[in-house]
């Protein structure tokens, strides 16, 4: 008996191959249009981000919600303010500047990198005072209010403004941290890294304001040498203040106590 059946023949593989070809140069074409597009559509942003900066110099720098709405539509679209601040050309002239600057301005980046200096200053005035662990809320009363002794040169700004200066300063070598202690925003300022204790310790005066060894005893199940290597620890480091006038000596921070005031 004999049947029709037929093999598969060599131009079935041929039609196939031509089809996978063709998807594959459509699929190609397709993504390149995409890509120039989304390219073309940034451009027209990156431009009219570059109009609006030189447009509104002024209001960037003097108006914090302005500037907080600027920065935001920086990074919607992808624009780092902080890359590159202040950056000059080589033998400390106005030679060319970063891709971001020339696209900016020089005003949003001079912002920044004026008030991540101002942040410095700060933090090293007051070291001495609170160890190296600053409120952020203090830093920005500080850098409003100007430097000692000088009329003017203070710098209205937002708590977002000095989160953005401190992350202008990481290339620093992480020397200028944020740190979380209680619900509020903490600068430390010291490369010493806080051990778990010692954050807890900090926490719970936050909270309470103030801390006492059997406070740490009753509230943190803590034994009493261990209270005692934490909150010494944290006295050498002056992170906190000793006050002894009280029954049981008590331990304050100095940078939760600004902060209150």
């Amino acid at each position: 008996m004999s049947t029709n059946r037929r093999g598969v023949g060599l131009n079935a593989f041929s039609n196939a191959a031509i089809s996978s070809e063709q998807y594959a140069r459509h699929g190609q074409a397709l993504r390149t249009s995409h890509a120039e597009a989304l390219a073309n559509q940034l451009s027209v942003f990156q431009a009219a981000l570059h109009n609006c900066s030189l447009t509104h110099a002024k209001d960037i720098r003097s108006n914090p919600t302005f500037r907080a709405e600027f920065a935001r539509m920086c990074n919607a679209i992808g624009v780092d303010p902080l890359a590159g601040s202040n950056v000059r050309g080589a033998g400390g002239g106005s030679g060319k500047g970063s891709a971001w600057a020339k696209m900016l301005g020089s005003s949003v980046n001079d912002f920044y990198f004026e008030l991540g200096v101002r942040v410095v200053e700060v933090c090293r005035e007051t070291r001495g005072e609170n160890g190296g662990m600053i409120a952020v809320s203090d830093v920005q009363k500080r850098v409003a209010k100007g430097r000692a002794g000088l009329v003017g040169g203070g710098m209205e700004v937002t708590e977002d403004d000095i989160l953005r200066a401190i992350e202008s300063l990481q290339p620093l070598g992480g020397m200028f941290k944020l740190t979380v202690l209680g619900g509020s925003k903490f600068i430390r300022s010291v490369p010493k890294e806080l051990n778990p204790d010692q954050a807890k310790v900090l926490e719970v005066i936050q909270i309470l304001g103030h801390v006492t060894v059997s406070m740490l005893q009753a509230n943190l199940d803590w034994e009493r040498a261990r209270a005692i290597t934490v909150i010494d620890d944290l006295v050498a480091d002056s992170l906190v203040w000793v006050d002894s006038q009280a029954d049981e000596t008590e331990f304050w921070s100095p940078a939760s106590m600004h902060e209150g005031g």
